[in-house]
């Protein structure tokens, strides 16, 4: 299973972004999907998940109400829209999937990790 990231960049405060991660690979399902983020120095963060058919969201209470995540599985694509931004949202994103019916907020949840992508925020 490879999951590829995209859309980062450079964005002012307030403006927004759309990150899109792409599964591809064997044997591929519609498992749940997350997406975390890092900055350097810090622990890797939760930042919101999405349930294989996508009827269920889960997210971190610093991006609730700016964030959505949402899911398009005829084309194995996730999508984080992150609205308001703000510079303390400026990390690598990283895409994950999970096959085990276990906890979306762990990272150790996760099974296959993708490549991130740097979103960063100017004030």
């Amino acid at each position: 299973v490879q999951l590829q990231a995209s859309g980062g960049g450079l964005v002012q405060a307030g403006g927004s972004l759309r990150l899109s991660c792409v599964a591809s690979g064997r044997s591929i399902s519609s498992y749940p999907r997350g997406w975390f983020r890092q900055t350097p120095g810090k622990e890797r963060e939760f930042v919101a998940a999405i349930t294989w058919g996508g009827d269920l969201t889960y997210y971190a209470d610093s991006v609730q109400g700016r964030f959505s995540i949402s899911r398009d599985n005829a084309k194995r694509t996730v999508y984080l829209q992150m609205n308001s931004l703000k510079p303390e949202d400026t990390a690598v994103y990283s895409c994950t999937m999970k096959r085990k019916p276990t906890s979306y907020y762990n990272e150790n949840s996760y099974d296959f990790w993708g490549r991130g992508t740097q979103v960063t925020v100017s004030s």
